[in-house]
């Protein structure tokens, strides 16, 4: 198996003999991963409530998904002094010409403990490459109304960088949407019936996962917020803007009948 060293040493990167820290770059209020694809993901990794990089370089790795990483680059520790948006904050410098690679190389790494800052010279040998983009990773465009299917991580990103593409679509169609449990098959039918359409109503589940519904509020309130990661979004019908409210109604009714989402889903009326 291809590891992420054996094509840094190809690109004429070597860390070995230097001291760094691979940093697994998470996060909850803001996403590292939403960071990226705004541009913004070294000002995001020099904020820090610590002083985790006690080291020369930093290697990279953005969360995807389970056990998959996004490269995120090298970077050279330059310094650290008071933040004012967090207790630390880093000066970095991206290692220069090492730059194709990023947002292009996935890696695979089962994270077997919750530390975020882990030792090179312990850990970069387990990172193996899952996938090399041919492309730099950026949000998808727009798939079209009848072929939408987005996890809450992706519906969260979507929503936090502001996808032209995804928010012109959505914002001009109110609709009847279908939110899927992934983990047990549940659904939920719901309705976006008023202005901004299906993504201001998308909007609101990145805001507060339950997105003022009290089905699911009682749900992540039972299960924690976390639960709604296992969240799957889609579209089942859509509307022009000038749609009334009981049209929009009446067809989120024919859904749930359909799809007997009361009797074995999540709405209760």
């Amino acid at each position: 198996m291809l590891k992420l060293l054996d094509v840094l040493r190809i690109q004429g990167v070597s860390l070995e003999h230097y001291k760094y820290k691979i940093h697994l770059a998470t996060g909850e209020k803001w996403l590292p991963l939403n960071a990226f694809l705004d541009g913004r993901f070294k000002e995001w990794q020099e904020q820090q409530n610590n002083e985790n990089f006690k080291c020369e370089y930093i290697l990279s790795l953005i969360r995807l998904e389970d056990n998959r990483w996004l490269y995120g680059g090298i970077y050279r520790v330059l310094g650290v002094k008071r933040g004012a948006k967090q207790p630390f904050l880093y000066q970095t410098e991206l290692v220069p010409d090492t730059d194709d690679l990023i947002g292009r190389i996935i890696v695979r790494y089962k994270r077997e403990f919750r530390a975020a800052y882990i030792w090179g010279y312990k850990y970069a040998e387990q990172l193996e490459i899952d996938e090399i983009r041919p492309t730099r990773m950026s949000v998808e465009t727009f798939p079209g109304y009848n072929r939408v299917v987005v996890p809450h991580h992706k519906l969260k990103t979507i929503v936090s960088v502001q996808d032209p593409s995804w928010k012109s679509a959505l914002s001009n169609v109110k609709g009847v949407y279908l939110i899927t449990d992934t983990h047990n098959g549940k659904k939920y039918v719901g309705k976006a019936d008023g202005a901004g359409g299906i993504w201001q109503r998308w909007a609101s589940y990145v805001k507060k996962e339950h997105g003022g519904n009290k089905e699911l509020r009682a749900l992540l309130s039972k299960k924690g917020v976390k639960y709604a990661a296992n969240f799957q979004y889609s579209i089942l019908e859509v509307a022009d803007s000038h749609a009334t409210k009981e049209y929009i109604e009446g067809r989120e009714n024919y859904w749930k009948n359909v799809l007997l989402s009361r009797q074995f889903g999540y709405n209760s009326n």
